[in-house]
């Protein structure tokens, strides 16, 4: 009996596939070596890997998943019970002791998770700067560090700065809106389910995409929140993304299907980005993307900026008076261990784009001039600190700052 025959089908996805389902982990900014799931046929998700982290964030988003391995269950009629031995497979299983009757497909599925997760075991990448021009210099000082802020979070997203001196992180494993600050101290503000980015309107008021609520809110600084737009057309947004001011005062959203709260359908025909003016009213400003994710404007309000996870590019539109238009091609970030996410633009009009490896930065022609390597693959990013010259990452279970020569373009900042 092989594996198929017992389970139904089974998928062993490395980081050079392209299947439909490794985009779910792949808009959280990751991409493995190695990931084994079995998809036992019956609705069933196993996951085995390295990141117990991540597998429990892509719990509600991948099948019925709510802790990496801590469950396991048979196709009556197949192969029997299986043993308990699988649910508390640990990070390092080779130091486990298997039972002496074990099924010929358990044991060849149990081999090929091992390998996957021996090849991640342990990996973190270096931070590093790698220049693609010499403008990245300009940007950036050669001897900068790369600094750790606050760590012990499930999957970091949503970073905003405040003026008072911390940054708003959503948590989209734990559940929740915290203040972090400089020196490492983490305030809950709300338990919120899956949170995801923020910003600040006009009047200095929190917003947050709430996936789970399928909402855009805003958040008071005692942590309640009010829901400011829920749907479109009469119909459910889908599980609303990223935010962020726009010239004319207006809140501009990505609603993609990545954080679908499971169980639940969607119920718009597109994967849309959408204008939510001050008077509650909702517009549809672009709806031909596979997955729209990352936004932002230039500091002049001429250009949106719009990432596609799916497809891994940055497009570019001509903004003017709440419409884009004449949207084209700017940028197709190519490699692993990361996809095009948050997006953050500085004075100069350089953009800064989460994908392979850590921050891509561009130039505003479109040019890649150069990547800053974070250990961990961050998903957004956001101008801090008094001057607005250092971008704090989030980056999967921590959050971390780097500083720069330039101001950070902010839309409800003075521009100096």
């Amino acid at each position: 009996m092989n594996l198929q025959e017992c389970f139904g089908q089974v998928y062993v996805l490395t980081r050079d596939c392209n299947m439909t389902e490794t985009l779910q982990f792949r808009h959280l900014g990751l991409e493995w070596w190695g990931v084994c799931y079995l998809w036992t046929g019956m609705g069933e998700l196993v996951v085995i890997g390295p990141d117990v982290d991540t597998f429990e964030n892509v719990g509600g988003q991948v099948g019925n998943l709510p802790h990496w391995a801590s469950w396991w269950t048979s196709p009556e009629g197949r192969s029997g019970t299986y043993p308990t031995w699988f649910s508390s497979l640990s990070k390092e299983p080779t130091k486990r002791r298997l039972p002496a009757r074990m099924p010929a497909p358990q044991l060849l599925f149990l081999f090929i998770a091992v390998g996957c997760m021996g090849q991640q075991k342990g990996q973190m990448r270096p931070f590093a700067l790698r220049a693609e021009s010499a403008k990245f210099w300009e940007v950036i000082a050669q001897d900068t560090k790369l600094d750790k802020v606050a760590g012990g979070f499930g999957f970091t997203e949503g970073p905003v700065w405040d003026e008072k001196g911390f940054l708003y992180v959503s948590d989209e494993e734990k559940n929740t809106v915290s203040r972090v600050y400089p020196d490492g101290r983490v305030e809950t503000v709300v338990s919120l389910g899956d949170p995801d980015g923020s910003t600040f309107d006009s009047k200095h008021h929190l917003i947050n995409c709430a996936s789970v609520l399928r909402a855009i809110i805003e958040i008071a600084p005692d942590g309640t929140y009010k829901v400011l737009a829920d749907k479109y057309d009469g119909k459910k947004f889908n599980s609303p993304n990223d935010v962020v001011l726009g010239p004319d005062g207006a809140l501009y959203f990505t609603d993609p299907t990545l954080d679908l709260p499971k169980g639940e359908k969607q119920e718009l025909p597109n994967q849309g980005v959408y204008r939510l003016a001050g008077d509650g009213s909702v517009q549809l400003l672009i709806g031909d993307l596979s997955q729209p994710n990352g936004l932002a404007f230039s500091p002049d309000g001429k250009r949106l900026y719009l990432d596609d996870t799916k497809q891994r590019d940055i497009h570019v539109y001509d903004f003017a008076n709440g419409k884009a238009t004449n949207g084209r091609l700017f940028g197709k970030e190519e490699g692993r261990g990361g996809v095009p996410d948050g997006m953050r633009v500085d004075m100069r009009g350089n953009l800064y784009v989460t994908g392979p490896l850590g921050i891509w930065v561009w130039d505003s022609e479109g040019n890649h001039i150069g990547t800053i390597v974070v250990p961990e693959s961050p998903a957004n990013l956001a101008w801090g600190d008094k001057d607005y010259q250092t971008l704090y990452l989030t980056a999967k279970s921590t959050v971390y700052k780097i500083r720069t020569k330039v101001r950070g373009f902010l839309p409800d900042r003075p521009a100096n």
